[in-house]
């Protein structure tokens, strides 16, 4: 747009706009949440919820994971692949999980995207993403550890049309149903995500009713625009160099970065990374989540996270490889490669950048599903559970406890009142985790101990956790973290460890004993003030034996 162009619109109204835009958004979110049939949708939050402009860049998002809200516009540029413009009419509504086809993450993931039409005129999407429990597939749940290829891990729907002209696609409807193991479950699920839909076309009709299709398009222009200037205004505040980090993961593989910045672009190179393998690979569109994610936070975290914000990022990645998956490959936990990535973009520029980067973080998604016959109904159950931990301490503060990953942002855990109501389980615990790591003049964050009960015989566990072997790192002289685990503690007395794991056969009276890693530390543990360290004693984060070990501190 034009300097001349600008000047014919009021920016007090773009401005109106531009807020409205994101609580149209936020409206579509509440909407969805309160519909939804599963507790991973109105309790975790394991959704998110967009406003995009008519090419499909988004230019407001609602709350939820923040790594959804980088999918929306890629699954809309799936869609308008796929089909020509003339074939995208009013009153249709897409569907995907698709990795290959915009779905960008796996299958639990489901995509639906709605074009917005005034006067037949494309004005703007409305779109929102969701996990469903189970999409079918080899295993319940869906997510298996074992998978080698796409078709093991559920139904396949590729960019297709639920709704053709506001007609609905019963066949496509039909096929979804019968393809899950909760078919009530993804019903509601599926209808929540529609009703999130229509709530979001009715507001962004009003806004354009009332300002005029020309003023809505320019505002939504400007606030693009407004997103690259930040972006650009950032990247001039750091030293222009190449930056480089390589990292050994739990099996042993070596995953490298190659950051290049300068004044116009913030490059990120990826070509030399392992070939893809298993189910724990990313699509090409999900690795750019993942540096979108580590470019905003590191550069301008204040400013809108649209389409706009993320033009002078590039991202170089070699297909066949984890970070750009080649169809058939399975992504089920295409999260712990993702999350990996967020991490080592930001190690790559803390060295240079002191105060930047905290220490790290346990770092996971620490995907717990849990299912079989439920005690009382016998009816089939399922329970998606990511995991909270602890976060890294840095200089001047203590880490935080049991919140998410970064990569997973805005949600919460499920409250041990609605496992137990819903699903096949009791909680026998849920506390901090006790465990030694993360020691330093400020200490990491605490992970979780948490005890599910297991209620009848039959019931499985499926489990997908990183940083399970190399911990979270400390900084300055403070020490490393602990680990992220499942231990399966059998009535019979028997323990058994997990990191990844499919189909494990839990039976009644069985424990799984969740544990989530506790955050590195900051600084020398000696420094540490006496008065925390004693804290630290009476409220059960260290043992007198390991504080007088670690911090030189006694309670004598």
């Amino acid at each position: 747009m034009t300097e001349t162009q600008q000047k014919e619109f009021d920016p007090v109204t773009f401005d109106i706009i531009q807020n409205a835009l994101e609580a149209v958004a936020n409206e579509m979110f509440v909407a969805q949440r309160k519909t939804s049939m599963s507790a991973i949708i109105y309790e975790v939050l394991d959704l998110s919820s967009g406003v995009l402009d008519k090419h499909g860049q988004v230019a407001a998002s609602g709350a939820g994971i923040p790594a959804f809200i980088g999918v929306l516009d890629k699954a809309i540029a799936g869609i308008l692949k796929k089909f020509k413009p003339e074939e995208i009419r009013p009153g249709d509504l897409f569907a995907s999980n698709d990795p290959y086809y915009g779905g960008v993450t796996h299958l639990n993931d489901m995509v639906l995207a709605l074009p917005v039409f005034h006067d037949e005129h494309l004005v703007a999407w409305v779109a929102n993403i969701a996990h469903w429990n189970d999409v079918g597939g080899n295993v319940p749940g869906s997510m298996s550890s074992e998978a080698t290829e796409i078709f093991q891990e559920g139904i396949r729907i590729p960019a297709v049309k639920l709704f053709d002209e506001a007609r609905p696609n019963q066949a496509v409807f039909d096929i979804l149903y019968v393809n899950t193991r909760l078919p009530d479950f993804l019903r509601g699920d599926l209808w929540a995500g529609i009703a999130g839909l229509r709530i979001g076309e009715r507001r962004i009709l009003e806004l354009v009713e009332k300002y005029g299709t020309e003023t809505f398009e320019a505002a939504v222009a400007d606030f693009m625009d407004f997103g690259e200037r930040r972006a650009r205004a950032a990247l001039k505040t750091i030293p222009n160099g190449s930056y480089s980090f390589e990292e050994e993961q739990d099996t042993g593989a070596i995953h490298k970065v190659t950051l290049t910045i300068s004044d116009e672009e913030f490059v990120v190179d990826l070509r030399d990374n392992p070939l893809q393998k298993g189910s724990s690979n990313s699509s090409r569109e999900g690795t750019e989540i993942a540096i979108q994610l580590a470019f905003k936070s590191f550069t301008d975290p204040e400013a809108p996270g649209n389409g706009g914000f993320f033009r002078p990022l590039k991202v170089l990645t070699k297909p066949g490889t984890i970070f750009h998956v080649q169809e058939p490959g399975a992504l089920g936990y295409y999260s712990e490669v993702e999350i990996r990535l967020f991490d080592m973009v930001l190690r790559a520029l803390a060295a240079h950048f002191p105060g930047a980067v905290p220490a790290g973080n346990f770092a996971s998604i620490c995907g717990t599903v849990v299912g079989g016959p439920h005690p009382v109904t016998g009816r089939h159950y399922t329970i998606v559970e990511p995991q909270v931990g602890g976060w890294g301490a840095w200089e001047g503060a203590d880490g935080p406890s049991g919140q998410f990953s970064g990569f997973h942002g805005e949600t919460f855990n499920c409250p041990a009142e609605v496992a137990e109501a819903r699903y096949g389980l009791s909680v026998d615990q849920a506390t901090l985790n006790a465990e030694p790591g993360g020691e330093g003049q400020w200490r990491g964050g605490k992970g979780i101990d948490v005890h599910y009960r297991v209620l009848a015989d039959n019931n499985f566990l499926s489990v997908g956790y990183t940083r399970s072997r190399i911990p979270p790192w400390g900084v300055a002289g403070g020490l490393d973290g602990s680990t992220n685990y499942v231990e399966v503690r059998r009535a019979n007395g028997s323990k058994e460890r997990y990191a990844f794991a499919t189909n494990v056969v839990v039976n009644r009276d069985d424990v799984i004993r969740v544990v989530t890693a506790n955050g590195g530390g900051f600084g020398d543990p000696k420094l540490r003030d006496p008065v925390s360290v004693a804290a630290d004693i009476r409220d059960g984060y260290v043992t007198p034996e390991r504080a007088a070990a670690v911090y030189g501190v006694t309670t004598e």
